[in-house]
């Protein structure tokens, strides 16, 4: 799975524009991110050396934690980020839920100071990160009966829930997938689908993922908004191996990060598509437009010269042979001719008119008579 940027890139700027100010600055900042997390930043002029950072932050599980406060497992692994620039000031400020010290005097002046201060901005994700181990290492103890462990409802971004169910000898991650297009609900599936024609081999030390488009049996009696998705159920079986030692951190933040990992390929590989059917469709109006050019305009004049060529030799030929015919007719015509003909013509052969010497009388019928 992809591991994504843990620091914050807003707090981190304002950290680093603090410790690096030539003179002392005064900084009062609120800065809110995804997931209702805010910080407030607070330096004086009056005290340099000293930037004092809050933090407040959902918890994963509402249902697991105590409404006091963040637990002992967490603090300490929010001291474990530097134990002599960072300092948790006790209580915490109203409306947070962890306020830290940062003594920038005691950062070193070389490249491990950009380092710890990193590591200082991804302080929310240290606090998510810990919670969920926390929950991996002590699920046992949580709502069992006969052998039956309830899933565990985590939320990390909102409107994207995800489950933990505790097994025997593994922990089962189920992820209800949701997707807003149409077309990144088809990519995704298309994704999930190949998970089961992947080499064993290859894959043999990642947890094994499973994908169906129904709820498992394990989410049986949740709620039926959590369950419904347009994009089925992608499940993971994380077995010891897989959250011991260094692996724990990677197979946790894996975790959190799921929904974004899958997002961002669904994105990357539509804008994919997308870019390689412009080309093609620029190709084909290219490979359109050349041949309009050759065949429609060259073509054309070629077919057209040799059209008008034909045509004129057509028409002389027939020429040629009306003219031929007209010639014969005409001798045809000169030997039947008689000199003296039509004088003797109009002597003799003039019929003459006759004239009837008995009148005749139009009767007027009346129309009474039968």
């Amino acid at each position: 799975m992809a591991s994504f940027e843990r620091a914050s890139p807003a707090l981190k700027e304002i950290l680093l524009r603090i410790y690096n100010a030539e003179k002392p600055i005064e900084v009062d900042y609120h800065l809110y991110e995804f997931g209702s997390v805010e910080y407030h930043i607070k330096s004086s002029v009056s005290e340099p050396q000293v930037t004092y950072l809050s933090i407040s932050t959902p918890f994963l599980s509402q249902g697991v934690f105590l409404s006091y406060g963040l637990s002992p497992f967490t603090l300490k692994m929010v001291r474990q980020i530097s134990t002599d620039v960072l300092h948790i000031v006790e209580p915490a400020n109203d409306g947070y839920q962890l306020t830290l010290r940062l003594d920038f005097s005691k950062l070193p002046h070389n490249k491990e100071s950009l380092k710890i201060i990193t590591e200082v901005s991804s302080v929310q994700a240290v606090i998510l990160s810990s919670q969920l181990k926390e929950m991996l290492q002590n699920v046992n103890s949580w709502d069992s009966s006969q052998g039956i462990y309830k899933p565990i409802k985590l939320i990390y971004h909102p409107k994207e829930p995800f489950y933990v169910i505790r097994q025997p000898q593994k922990i089962v991650a189920v992820f209800p997938m949701r997707f807003k297009d149409n077309s990144d609900v088809i990519i995704a599936t298309s994704f999930f689908q190949l998970m089961d024609v992947v080499s064993l081999k290859k894959w043999a030390k990642v947890p094994p993922c499973n994908w169906s488009p129904i709820p498992p049996l394990e989410l049986r009696g949740e709620s039926f908004e959590d369950l419904s998705t347009n994009g089925g159920f992608v499940s993971f079986d994380i077995s010891s191996h897989h959250v011991e030692g260094k692996r724990l951190d990677k197979t946790v933040w894996s975790l959190l990060n799921f929904y974004a990992y899958v997002k961002h390929h669904v994105k990357c590989t539509r804008g994919f598509i997308q870019r390689r059917m412009r080309r093609r469709l620029d190709n084909l109006v290219e490979v359109l437009a050349k041949s309009r050019v050759e065949d429609g305009q060259i073509k054309k004049v070629q077919g057209w010269r040799k059209m008008r060529k034909m045509v004129g030799s057509k028409s002389k030929m027939i020429i040629r042979r009306w003219g031929d015919l007209g010639k014969k007719i005409k001798r045809i015509r000169f030997r039947i001719k008689i000199h003296g003909f039509a004088r003797f013509r109009r002597r003799w052969l003039i019929v003459p008119s006759f004239s009837s010497s008995t009148a005749y009388t139009k009767l007027q019928t009346n129309g009474n008579n039968n």
